[in-house]
């Protein structure tokens, strides 16, 4: 059983700095879940604080049934897996990896099928004989896993695992870590700032900013239902466009004015009791990238609006192009095909889906509608 468990977790720094508020989480067993936030967020330190190298100064941490605020990081049964691999130098990688079962006595034949298995696993046979400075980056990071993978432990924690290595390689490890989590079948715990690994790797994420939980739900959830406008800008790439305006009621229906544009909100997205609050009010109004279309859409779908933008920037990306445009004063960045060919500086209709927008209060930036 290795469910973890935090409640009302802080750490506080001498000098009265909190880096981790209120933290309240039940992780499950075998669950693969991901801290995710801006440097300086308090994730990595939540994460030490599972480990046992960062003393809780309040509130209470269970491993399974277990308190373990006050056990030992080598009995917390959990393995930790650091950013920058922290591989001892002059030892092979075959010693490396025994180094922690050499240290609890584990009988020498044990051992060398442990490590060779977990080197089988990770594809590094071949490099038991060589020490670290022999390997790429992604070797010691296989390495490091394999360090952690023969202690079988109840708990993977993994600190930044993937960002000193370069992007392809980075996408070919987030792979292989969610297909060493499904092997393993253990919980893993993994800690990073890149909103992709997030989204790609874990069951559920949980998104932390200033120290505070903002949102815990599931990749698609927090993508499709952010509850505030820093998760919805957090998650996404290119990140959410927000446009500032004014909710008027017109003609029996809703509209967001922006400027001298009148986007009407579909009835699916809430009557009088979600928009009734807000009129007169100044709102942001969310819309990802990829819900502009290029073109006037109007007319195959009435949940599409016209507007005309004014090209800044377009970043020939392959498959698609990102058009950095304005509109009525506000900066707009959209992902379209990459069939036509657009000039910086000329006027362009694109498409606004509104059924796909989000509204946020303009004070208290929560979120009003998805």
């Amino acid at each position: 059983m290795a469910s973890i468990t935090l409640k009302n977790i802080f750490k506080v720094y001498p000098g009265d700095v909190t880096a981790v508020s209120d933290f309240n989480l039940e992780i499950k067993d075998k669950e693969f879940i991901i801290l995710v936030g801006p440097s300086g967020c308090g994730k990595s330190t939540t994460l030490r604080m599972i480990a046992g190298l960062e003393e809780i100064s309040k509130g209470e941490l269970y491993i399974g049934d277990r308190l373990v605020n006050d056990v030992a990081p080598k009995d917390r049964d959990i393995a930790m897996v650091f950013q920058n691999y922290a591989l001892y130098p002059h030892m092979t990688v075959y010693k490396n990896m025994a180094f922690g079962l050499e240290q609890r006595k584990v009988p020498k034949e044990v051992i060398k099928e442990k490590v060779e298995e977990a080197a089988r696993i990770l594809d590094i046979e071949h490099l038991l004989k060589r020490k670290p400075k022999a390997l790429s980056g992604g070797q010691r990071q296989r390495v490091a896993l394999g360090r952690a993978m023969v202690r079988d432990p109840a708990v993977f924690l993994l600190d930044e695992p993937l960002s000193n290595l370069d992007a392809k390689l980075r996408a070919q490890m987030r792979t292989e870590i969610t297909k060493l989590h499904q092997r393993l079948g253990t919980t893993f715990v993994y800690v990073t700032h890149d909103q992709t690994e997030a989204m790609t790797m874990g069951d559920r994420i949980v998104v932390m900013k200033d120290g505070f939980i903002q949102q815990v739900d599931t990749p698609q959830n927090l993508y499709d239902k952010p509850c505030n406008k820093f998760v919805a800008g957090f998650i996404g790439s290119p990140q959410m466009n927000f446009l500032s305006g004014v909710i008027e009621k017109k003609d029996g229906g809703y509209l967001c004015r922006i400027g001298q544009l009148e986007l009407p909100l579909p009835k699916a997205k809430g009557g009088s009791e979600v928009f009734g609050p807000y009129v007169g009010r100044q709102v942001l109004m969310g819309v990802r990238p990829e819900d502009i279309h290029d073109g006037d859409r109007s007319g195959e779908n009435p949940d599409c609006v016209a507007v005309t933008a004014n090209v800044e920037i377009a970043e020939m990306m392959g498959s698609e192009i990102y058009l950095y445009m304005t509109v009525e004063g506000n900066n707009l960045t959209a992902r379209v095909p990459s069939h036509n060919i657009y000039k910086t500086g000329s006027n362009v209709a694109i498409s606004i889906a509104m059924d796909r927008v989000h509204l946020f209060d303009a004070e208290t930036e929560k979120t009003i509608c998805n």
